[in-house]
């Protein structure tokens, strides 16, 4: 149930991080949620850097850091993805 619901909390992630961010991205919603659990695991690995806590532990730091994370993976892919479409 633990991978389940980590795929749920990427897709949620993943949506706030396309809605936040300007332009449009067109991606379905695996791509959705895989940019959400690799945005997870990037933020929750800078909130480990800065505060006591594990990358997997869910905490408001976490989740403003997976956001933050998924930001900076949105960003980078539209930054140097080229002209390729995300998918």
């Amino acid at each position: 149930m633990g991978i389940l619901l980590f795929i749920v909390f990427g897709l949620v992630v993943g949506f706030l991080a396309r809605a936040i961010m300007p332009g449009t991205q067109s991606m379905g919603l695996i791509a959705t949620a895989l940019l959400g659990v690799a945005g997870s695991f990037v933020g929750g690995f800078l909130v480990a850097l800065v505060t006591q806590n594990r990358v997997t532990d869910l905490n408001t730091a976490g989740v403003i850091g997976s956001i933050v994370g998924a930001l900076l993976l949105l960003f980078l892919v539209g930054r140097f993805g080229g002209r390729r479409a995300i998918v």
